[in-house]
């Protein structure tokens, strides 16, 4: 491994004793009923597994929620911490994301003509047994036409009519760029003219890799690295709609959704561990090296627009991943849904110090 893992004590963990993890023990125990009746989740490199995580998801059956000091001690009587320290001496990185609110229409009428799309049936999973040479590694997804595998048509194709008249429209938009930031997000909260809303999130992607547009627009000197944000990059694109398309046609990587029911409007969308994520306190992680339900403690002195000001110190729950979060230390923290939570996610880019909590009955396996 190209890291390593230093026992530590609660008291190293800066911060600690103020956090409130009260919100984590819900998740833990939707975590539990995933484990426990569905599928456990996939064991990381580090070799936490599910297994490993079960009694402490069992064990915050019982501790009160509304206690932040009960919450504090749940967590130091079942885990014990590490500091995750890279063999090069880097820090750890963290980013954010949220749900975007899109107003949305049913039908494509007026202003509502950009459309979010279900998964078409010529879309196929690949592997390695599966995967054409001459497609790259990073293609998980391609189209199956005629008895062949080939390329699956990109974003530009896609938007100028490739998958016109299949009835895959989920519902359409009034702003070409919410969609564009909705694939960015992998997911959005549909708000109709009638007030009602409804969930859409991943199922598929044209397999093409995803282009930063970001680093796109900073590099033909539109918009200033220094302050680089979703918002920044949105404007740019709102006030520039002759150009708008062939920057978003630049990252040729398409988002298919699938429509899920709001059940709880406090909670996030289903991620990749299969629960609803906890706003605030959701991490993705890479998953090949982590497990889906372990805890991390993060730590940045410069990351201070997520908590009004004061240095980031929260306990979060490793609950979903991404192709961009790579590396035993890297996070993207869940700040919740709509405008809000995008200001707050927004110019998330900070140096972070992380802690990985471990069940203290597997603590042993690794040094404690």
């Amino acid at each position: 491994m190209d890291f390593a893992l230093r026992k530590v004590c609660y008291e190293d963990l800066p911060g600690w004793a103020d956090d409130d993890p009260s919100d984590l023990l819900p998740a833990l125990r939707r975590c539990r009923v995933q484990v426990e009746t569905v599928k456990p989740h996939r064991t990381g490199s580090l070799g936490i597994s599910s297994d490993d995580l079960l009694p402490a998801f069992r064990a915050a059956e019982d501790v009160d929620v509304s206690d932040a000091g009960s919450a504090r001690a749940f967590f130091e009587a079942n885990f014990q911490p590490f500091a995750i320290q890279r063999r090069d001496g880097a820090t750890g990185f963290v980013t954010a994301f949220f749900e975007p609110v899109v107003p949305v229409s049913r039908q494509r009428t007026g202003a509502y003509v950009y459309p979010f799309y279900r998964r078409p049936d010529d879309l196929v999973d690949l592997d390695e047994k599966t995967r054409p040479s001459f497609l790259h590694e990073s293609f998980a997804f391609a189209r199956h036409v005629e008895g062949r595998i080939e390329e699956y048509p990109d974003r530009q194709a896609i938007e100028t009519g490739f998958l016109d008249g299949r009835g895959l429209e989920i519902a359409f938009a009034r702003s070409k760029t919410d969609v564009f930031f909705a694939h960015v997000q992998g997911a959005a909260r549909l708000l109709f003219p009638d007030g009602s809303t409804e969930r859409i999130t991943y199922a598929a992607k044209s397999g093409q890799p995803f282009s930063a547009i970001g680093k796109l627009l900073i590099d033909h000197g539109a918009i200033d690295a220094a302050t680089v944000s979703m918002q920044s990059i949105k404007g740019w694109l709102d006030a520039h709609p002759a150009e708008a398309d062939a920057v978003m046609w630049h990252n040729r990587s398409f988002i298919f959704f699938r429509e899920a029911p709001v059940e709880d409007p406090a909670l996030g969308p289903v991620a990749a561990a299969k629960v609803p994520l906890q706003p605030g306190r959701s991490l993705a992680v890479d998953r090949l090296i982590h497990t889906f339900g372990v805890p991390f403690f993060i730590a940045s002195d410069s990351l201070t627009r997520i908590d009004d000001g004061r240095p980031f110190r929260r306990l979060m729950l490793a609950l979903d991943t991404g192709t961009a979060i790579v590396g035993p230390a890297r996070g993207d923290i869940f700040t919740g849904s709509g405008d809000e939570a995008g200001e707050k996610a927004g110019a998330v880019r900070n140096a972070a110090d992380f802690f990985i909590l471990i069940p203290k009955a597997a603590a042993a396996r690794y040094g404690a």
